[in-house]
């Protein structure tokens, strides 16, 4: 933790992007909570729902070739400020949603957000690496990690309970003022300009990404294992356990915010015990013992209470996983690329969310169990173990 720490004194800028990160992460899942309490109040269909889950992934999918291209043109500062005023109006907009006549609205502010949010993230994590060494890298992505983790945990956990007694529509406002607080730290922050390809035409950017990506397949390996974390897209699953299996215990938005708050209780866990263990040699362990977590949760859900357990297996993993194969692939991409190449990663990453969520919902209208669901989903990881090791078999002289 010291190491952490200490980096989050020396780089300043890095500090305060990584507060505001926070703040609206914390935002993001406060109101994704209302979201699907919303759906379950309204009793909203199973396709509905899942297809809810689905549209916070496929902006990322739909315009990752155009956002990279904007992400490496122009220079950071604005395009945060813009993207976070966009992300506090459509958040906004979300009291308004009454009825189910009203879903149309719902998915249209759910996919604009979302491609807010993930174009921000992009300018963030393509700024990164040229303001930070590699070894303060490793480190920055194991910061952002526990970053979504404490917020997932106390937005997630303390949704569930404010909603259950002061509203979904309270819960939408408190948002919207926490992204216009984050909005007045933004501009406090002095922001090098750090673009390099402002004189290109965005086509000629387009035709580069994906030239570069073709000449370097060890990036696209890297894509693909960083993506399969994208199967722990649970929004759905979780949605349709509190709508399914734990309907008479508790109310959707507790029965929600609690099984979120216990698994991204293991995400804030994960990194800092395993920090100091992952490397090249142990991930493929990584990706087993994902698999094995996320097996454990589906057997653990026949019981409300066991299922916290398993809840906190599917996630211990997960934050590792994810931050050290997002740092092997910015390790290896050249830096005048990190905004296409973090683009594309994310429509490959985004692209397995959306057709996890779509999958849950589809198998459940099959008549699949939700625990069979999750089992499907633990073994996603085992495939991604075999991959890695033929992926490290192959390049192992220049991933070590």
């Amino acid at each position: 933790m010291q190491k952490f720490i200490s980096l989050l004194k020396r780089e300043h800028v890095f500090a305060r992007l990584s507060l505001i990160q926070l703040i609206c992460y914390f935002g993001v899942w406060f109101s994704h909570t209302g979201v699907f309490t919303l759906l379950i109040e309204l009793d909203a269909p199973v396709w509905a729902i899942t297809l809810a889950a689905a549209m916070a992934f496929l902006p990322g999918v739909v315009l990752a070739p155009f956002s990279g291209v904007i992400v490496d043109k122009f220079n950071p500062k604005p395009m945060l400020v813009a993207l976070i005023i966009v992300e506090a109006v459509t958040v906004f907009i979300l009291i308004f949603i009454n009825s189910l006549d009203l879903l149309w609205l719902l998915f249209i502010i759910i996919f604009v957000r979302s491609a807010a949010g993930g174009t921000y993230f992009q300018v963030e994590m393509s700024m990164f690496p040229k303001i930070l060494s590699k070894s303060d890298l490793k480190l920055a992505n194991e910061i952002h990690a526990l970053i979504f983790s404490i917020s997932y945990t106390s937005g997630m956990g303390l949704a569930g309970i404010y909603i259950h007694f002061f509203g979904i529509k309270s819960a939408f406002l408190l948002d919207c003022a926490l992204y216009i607080l984050t909005l007045f730290m933004l501009l406090k922050i002095d922001i090098k300009n750090i673009a390099k390809n402002t004189g290109k035409s965005a086509l000629n950017m387009l035709k580069e990404g994906l030239s570069y990506m073709k000449q370097n397949p060890l990036v696209m390996h890297l894509i693909i294992l960083h993506s399969i974390v994208g199967v722990t897209s649970y929004d759905a699953l979780v949605a349709l356990l509190a709508d399914y299996q734990y309907k008479e215990l508790l109310s959707a938005s507790l029965v929600i915010g609690f099984i979120n708050a216990c698994r991204s209780i293991a995400l804030l866990i994960g990194p800092i015990v395993l920090s100091k263990f992952i490397n090249t040699k142990t991930l493929v362990y990584i990706y087993i013992g994902h698999g094995i977590g996320v097996c454990v949760w589906g057997i653990l859900q026949f019981n409300f209470y066991l299922g916290f357990l398993g809840t906190m297996a599917a996630g211990f993993f997960t934050s590792s996983l994810w931050s050290y194969t997002f740092t092997l692939l910015q390790q290896k991409c050249d830096d005048k690329y990190y905004g296409r190449i973090i683009a594309y990663n994310d429509m490959i990453y985004l692209g397995i969310g959306a057709l996890t969520s779509a999958g849950i919902g589809l198998l459940f209208r099959l008549g699949l169990s939700l625990w069979g669901i999750t089992i499907i989903m633990g073994c996603m990881f085992f495939l991604g173990a075999i991959y890695w090791s033929v992926v490290y078999k192959k390049y192992q002289d220049t991933l070590d």
